[in-house]
């Protein structure tokens, strides 16, 4: 009786007690959600404030490029025909140019695709002796800065005759995707069951068999991202294609935007329009293979 009538005694005071330790719990959280967007939101306007300027500067006369509006009084297309006519004296090779980026990337995409999928498929099918040694090995050359490879490459790509030559900024951009795309394919691979090898081996496949029917349609995902990823850092690159390239016929177009620079009254709304019609395509692209992006880049991050 007496025990009964002491825990209907406690039983007020732990009621409430459990009631502000939860109250106390949901303004802790509420609290913690309303900083992570806070937080996003400063991240966000951060990212979206020099996009915001390039379009804004791109809608703007020439004129009234430094007019301190945040946006411009007169609106304006003219920027977009000068450059689609190439009616400017930095822009009067921009579609030659911009195949010529289209080259380069495209040749990257297909150099690192091509090298990466093979290696992968050796490392992590074929069982190749130390392989995984291989692996982290390439990995390790991110350990150099890109910049510090830039006249060692010159160096080599001189004494190979490829200077000024789309191939040889193709062979550099590849030369810093492969390593990382060597071991996003490997970690794919592993996740593919191995009886699907074994049974192709029991009906006669040989090993390149497996590789083109069984091993690249599986690796189609990883594929994509890898490839995109290869596309999009040769289709951005400056540094490497101001070196290697040298004429103005064999420029791609961030070299060519450099000669906006180059004058003390740089006309700043043709360059942000430029910007942006060269950034369509890649924009077109990821928004294209973007649901391959996560799943191919995460794939065969854990084990089954």
């Amino acid at each position: 009786m007496s025990a009964s009538v002491t825990a209907i005694g406690h039983g007020p005071s732990v009621q409430p007690a459990a009631r502000r330790g939860k109250a106390a719990y949901a303004l802790r959280r509420v609290m913690g959600e309303t900083g992570l967007l806070a937080v996003g939101f400063v991240v966000l306007v951060w990212t979206l404030l020099p996009i915001y300027h390039m379009v804004f500067l791109s809608f703007t006369p020439v004129s009234a490029a430094f007019g301190g509006r945040y946006w411009p009084d007169h609106p304006t297309l003219e920027n977009y025909r000068i450059v689609v006519t190439q009616d400017h004296f930095y822009l009067r090779n921009f579609w030659r140019q911009l195949l010529n980026s289209t080259l380069v990337a495209v040749g990257t995409m297909l150099l690192v695709l091509t090298i990466a999928s093979l290696a992968s498929f050796a490392i992590s099918r074929l069982k190749l002796r130390h392989g995984h040694i291989v692996s982290n090995a390439a990995l390790m050359t991110y350990l150099i800065p890109q910049a510090f490879l830039a006249i060692p490459f010159y160096k080599v790509m001189g004494e190979y005759g490829l200077l000024d030559t789309h191939l040889a900024l193709a062979l550099a951009m590849a030369t810093f995707a492969i390593p990382y795309a060597i071991w996003v394919l490997r970690q794919y691979a592993d996740s593919i069951p191995f009886e699907l090898d074994e049974a192709a081996k029991v009906d006669g496949g040989t090993p390149m068999q497996i590789f083109r029917m069984i091993y690249v349609p599986l690796l189609r995902p990883a594929l994509i991202a890898i490839g995109t990823y290869a596309l999009l850092l040769a289709w951005n690159e400056y540094l490497y294609a101001f070196l290697l390239l040298s004429t103005e016929q064999q420029h791609t177009v961030p070299v060519a935007m450099g000669y906006f620079l180059v004058s003390d009254d740089a006309p700043w709304p043709i360059l942000m329009a430029t910007a942006i019609i060269y950034a369509l395509p890649p924009t077109a692209l990821y928004y294209a293979v973007r649901r391959y992006m996560v799943s191919g880049l995460l794939a065969g991050a854990t084990k089954a």
